[in-house]
């Protein structure tokens, strides 16, 4: 195949307040809309929200996210949608809420914006939702057909947002170049439409969100653990949320993403965040590739310098059993799984083996000098 092709939203604004501005963005979309809003923020984003909705002439009803994107979730907020004749769905919150939002658009013909409150994960920006069990078991991903229309990143909500958010976005962010290249190297499809050939344009903003990262990632976590909103800290954002989904949608994932879907059907693992299990299954990619150990120390050196997870017993798995890994690795080479984008032939034991390895070479690096643990 020689068509190649490019996606994204098609507006991204990111400062401190431009949640203020959300009725200028939305109201040449629809004047009706459906909010899909976090708990965590019904009493003290949602009148502000609809404030400045209302001002532009956009009625709004909300809709308060139950904490799982599952089918039960989004057929709840189809039937909202539907009912008040939505013409666009805001999604505000985190990246599940934001996927249920971009989903439930899909199936009501909606447009959509998303507003993150943090920025642990690059949903936002992409055209994809991720379906998860009520129980968090990942279960499946939905193509919505576009991007959204209008992505507002707020970086002063987002800096109140313990720093753990931030790191876990970091976690998956890392994960673009490296599964970048995993498409590249076997001749894999990127994620627009039914897939294309990436871009250069494409290739280019992965490799721009891992040098950003190695840049200003380490500065960012010193301010952001203190609540400060510093340049270094605003590149992360944008890193973790425009480059990072530009970057996974334009040239696909693999195996980090295939390791995280794996380890989800371990329950100890239900407690962590999706881009600090990504991190973990970093390190299982660079493994199965057999890339060079300075490029694998690089990588775990980042991920633990700012606390992201890097072997098994930090992912709680301290008791795993071989038998354990290798249903992780069976899981993990489902035919519809994007594992299936490394370049390398892959077997259960494999997965296992390699899962195993990585966490044993991140726990050397932990015995390094001056590791900060």
């Amino acid at each position: 195949m020689t068509a190649r092709g490019y996606g994204g939203p098609l507006r991204y604004v990111q400062g401190p307040g431009v949640i203020d501005d959300i009725g200028l963005y939305i109201a040449p979309l629809s004047k009706s809309a459906l909010i899909v809003i976090d708990g965590f923020f019904w009493e003290t984003l949602r009148p502000k929200v609809e404030a400045n909705l209302t001002v532009q002439g956009v009625k709004s009803h909300f809709v308060k996210f139950s904490g799982e994107s599952s089918d039960n979730e989004v057929n709840r907020t189809i039937a909202e949608g539907k009912a008040t004749g939505a013409g666009v769905v805001i999604g505000i919150g985190g990246g599940k809420a934001l996927d249920t939002a971009k989903i439930s658009a899909l199936h009501l013909g909606a447009r959509t914006a998303t507003v993150p409150t943090i920025a642990s994960t690059d949903s936002p920006t992409s055209s994809l939702g991720v379906i998860y069990s009520e129980d968090g078991v990942y279960d499946r991903v939905i193509r919505c057909g576009r991007n959204p229309d209008v992505v507002l990143v707020d970086s002063a909500l987002i800096i109140k947002a313990p720093v753990r958010f931030l790191v876990s976005g970091m976690g998956d962010a890392l994960s673009t170049w490296y599964e970048a290249r995993s498409n590249f190297e076997s001749r894999s499809n990127n994620y627009i439409g039914d897939g294309y050939v990436t871009t250069a344009a494409g290739e280019a903003i992965a490799r721009r969100c891992h040098d950003v990262l190695m840049r200003d990632g380490r500065a960012a976590y010193a301010a952001a653990r203190d609540g400060k909103l510093t340049q270094a800290v605003e590149n992360i954002i944008e890193a973790n949320t425009l480059l990072s989904g530009l970057g996974f949608e334009n040239c696909g994932v693999s195996g980090a993403h295939g390791i995280h879907d794996a380890l989800t059907v371990l329950e100890p693992t239900h407690h962590f965040f999706h881009g600090e299990k990504v991190a973990f299954g970093i390190i299982g990619l660079l493994v199965l590739e057999n890339r060079p150990l300075t490029e694998i120390h690089e990588a775990i050196d980042f991920c633990q310098d700012i606390g992201l997870p890097t072997t098994l017993t930090d992912l709680g798995l301290e008791n795993v059993t071989a038998e354990e890994l290798l249903k992780v690795g069976e899981i993990a080479l489902d035919p519809k799984s994007v594992i299936h984008s490394v370049p390398v032939k892959l077997t259960p034991q494999l997965v296992a083996d390699c899962i195993w390895t990585a966490s044993s070479l991140a726990a050397d690096r932990k015995r390094r000098p001056g590791y900060p643990g």
